[in-house]
């Protein structure tokens, strides 16, 4: 659950034989859960979404989530990306990023996830999970081996889940494809590939309210889909399925092209399309269909956001050069362009309380000839330059960094039909500079500093309310003191932080999986992590982690009253949303022989949940038990293995965090003692209830 680092800022990395003992359907967010800096929240067993992630006041909209170094999925779609048979770690950099990173939001760090790299033997891996929820998955990956005498090694991967909803009615599927090949040459010289393609349906959660929330924990009556079709409330499952294809691509290549002289090409390319249904208001007898004929009244409709392209394509390219036998230096480029086409159609519910393809035109909506076919694209286009020298002294126990990156962005925002537009040039200064000293092989010390930003995304922006002004750059400035020791018993880890955070963004919850961003003034952020763990004793090694956070809001956020007037509520000094005072871990794992075993138990302290600071979420426990054991190989079964995995064994009722940050939940006193308008609350993520896994796998 730790791992010796040496970096001169702080990371937090999960290993393979940590992922190895967990389930096959966990995420990269389910593996991070116990890492200090995280609040992680799930909404559900199966792995086929991904969820929220607090860290140090900030959310994963803050983060750079990579694979491979390439920009992947947002953290409530990570699933798409990699399987975890194919995960090779997760490393957590909480306070930093690389200057040669492809990121237009890393005020709260990097999560990278690092792909398996393929086999230089010919086998594979199989495995099959059965598990709560009608939990079937199954998975197989072939490797080629070395391929002749080219050097090159390939592996190809296929995995199919299906689960039922764990919160009322709905059943998910989800089929995965990975591919990854790499050539190695004799000087140093590599290519890699890592591909995946991802489709999934599955229901859309709803996420209660609290008062949602506390009925269900009363009495036990849930908030989740209906399981059969009702044309008045139209809840049914069926008309909530959000369908979506995703590819992505990453291939870095690294040549070396003298002893001095090294070239780095980083392209990714990532693309997914789809559509989300939900329940849209009755037929009010004006509109028809495309053959003209009038759709009764009454007749249920079913509202859309199609996602005609979602694309995000860039490349990183840098020379690295050695000055003298102290100093390496890097200069290199970054270009990405995201564009974000989407739409919101509505359609005749089908007779059975299923919602049809937006695209299929039988049941689209039209007025007279002319279709009901709002929507919108966003993007930017990115042109950046960075440089960075890192100098290694003492016989390489000081090594001092010190970089600059300069971004450059294009943003716009179209409005379709009406064609509406608005857009803006940014700039944003990102200097780095970090000293890391080993006193020797057990001690070692470091500072960090650097400015990061966060641009506003193009799937936020584009849920987005026009206003005919964009959401300005969120920018911090960071610090971090870190010490670090290891021997062959103990390895320790303590780091102190600071944030000083200028137009902090938010995330705010539209309904129907979509989230839009708003500015909330400036914030800091300070506090310190620990972590502790031992080397293996008698086969067992134990784990604590703890992090304290005192986050503070600078500014009065701007508010209007019951009556219109424009004032702020009383926010100055008050503890930021989702910023918990306290987290805390707790692992214990043990190997002896075939067997191996771990337990971890997770705490997070009580926390707000709206700007006004009136709606706030009491501390919880989490928890998650995994069992298993090796045999001996048997035939072709080189690594027969069966292992058992449980989450939230005491079947705890309890909110992890939310989906957005609420405005005011009630009414409260604004800064011109008049009273606040209705506000929003915040809707939460609920620990999935009691869950077991069992799988049985192999290699070959």
């Amino acid at each position: 659950m730790m791992r010796v680092e040496t970096a001169p800022y702080a990371i937090q990395t999960i290993t393979k034989a940590f992922i190895e003992a967990k389930s096959p359907t966990s995420t990269a967010l389910d593996l991070i859960k116990n890492l200090p800096s995280v609040n992680v929240s799930t909404p559900d067993t199966s792995g086929m979404q991904g969820g929220r992630i607090q860290s140090r006041s900030l959310t994963d909209a803050d983060m750079a989530l990579m694979v491979d170094g390439a920009p992947a999925a947002s953290a409530a779609y990570m699933a798409e990306d990699i399987d975890s048979e194919n995960l090779d770690s997760v490393s957590l950099t909480p306070g930093s990023s690389a200057v040669d990173l492809p990121a237009t939001s890393a005020a709260a760090g990097v999560m990278n996830e690092v792909s398996h790299d393929p086999s230089h033997e010919f086998g594979g891996l199989m495995d099959f999970s059965y598990g709560t929820n009608n939990l079937s998955r199954e998975f197989l990956r072939v490797e080629s081996g070395d391929i002749a005498k080219t050097g090159v090694r390939t592996f190809l991967s296929f995995s199919n889940t299906h689960a039922r909803s764990w919160m009322g009615a709905g059943i998910n599927e989800r089929r995965h494809l990975d591919f990854g090949i790499r050539k190695d040459w004799e000087n140093g010289s590599f290519a890699k590939l890592f591909m995946s393609w991802n489709n999934e349906d599955f229901t859309i959660d709803r996420y209660p309210t609290a008062a949602q929330f506390y009925k269900y924990k009363a009495t036990g009556e849930g908030y989740g889909r209906k399981a059969g079709f009702d044309s008045s409330g139209n809840d049914y499952w069926k008309n909530n399925i959000d369908h979506w294809n995703q590819i992505f691509l990453s291939a870095p290549i690294h040549i070396v092209l003298t002893d001095k002289l090294q070239f780095d090409l980083r392209p990714y390319y990532n693309m997914g399309k789809g559509w989300d249904g939900s329940a849209g208001t009755a037929a009010s007898g004006a509109t028809n269909y495309k053959s003209g004929e009038t759709i009764a009244k009454g007749t249920p409709i079913t509202s859309y956001f199609l996602e005609n392209a979602a694309l995000d394509v860039g490349a990183t390219a840098k020379l690295g050069y050695d000055i003298d036998k102290h100093n390496h230096f890097e200069l290199g480029y970054w270009y990405e362009n995201q564009d974000y086409t989407q739409h919101f159609p509505t359609s005749v519910t089908k007779a059975d309380g299923s919602n049809p393809s937006p695209n299929d035109s039988t049941y689209q909506v039209y007025s007279g000839t002319t279709r009901s076919y709002p929507g919108n694209t966003t993007g930017y286009e990115i042109h950046s330059l960075f440089l960075q020298d890192t100098a290694k002294y003492f016989h390489d126990h000081l090594l001092v960094n010190a970089g600059f990156k300069y971004v450059m962005s294009n943003v716009w925002y179209t409005t379709y039909p009406g064609h509406k537009q608005m857009g803006q040039n940014l700039t944003a200064p990102l200097p780095h500079l970090s000293v890391s000293y080993h006193f020797n092989e057990h001690h070692q010390v470091y500072i960090n500093a650097e400015g990061d930003f966060r641009q506003p995304s193009a799937s936020a922006l584009a849920n987005t309310t026009y206003t005919g002004t964009l959401p300005k750059n969120q920018y911090s400035i960071k610090e971090e003191l870190g010490y670090r020791y290891n021997d062959k018993y103990v390895i320790v880890d303590l780091d102190l932080f600071n944030y000083n955070i200028t137009n902090r963004l938010l995330t705010t919850y539209l309904g129907n999986n979509q989230s839009g961003v708003v500015n909330a003034g400036n914030q800091t952020a300070r506090g310190f992590d620990a972590m502790f763990s031992t080397q293996p004793i008698y086969g067992f090694s134990p784990y604590v982690s703890f992090e304290y956070l005192n986050a503070r809001m600078d500014t009065n956020i701007a508010a209007s009253d019951a009556s219109g007037n424009l004032t702020a509520f009383r926010t100055k000094g008050t503890q930021a949303p989702l910023s918990p005072h306290v987290m805390a871990n707790f692992g214990l794992t043990y190997v002896h022989q075939g067997f191996f075993a771990n337990a971890t138990v997770h705490y997070t302290g009580p926390q707000s949940v709206t700007i006004a600071g009136d709606q706030r979420i009491p501390g919880y426990v989490t928890n998650t038990l995994s069992l298993g054991y090796h045999f001996k190989p048997v035939w072709y079964a080189k690594s027969p293995t069966i292992r058992l995995n449980f989450t939230n064994l005491t079947g705890s009722i309890v909110r992890t965090g939310v989906v957005g940050v609420g405005t005011n939940a009630s009414a409260v006193r604004l800064m011109n003692g008049n009273l606040s308008g209705n506000g929003s609350s915040a809707q939460f993520y609920v620990e999935p209830r009691f869950s077991m896994t069992g799988t049985i796998s192999t290699g070959f």
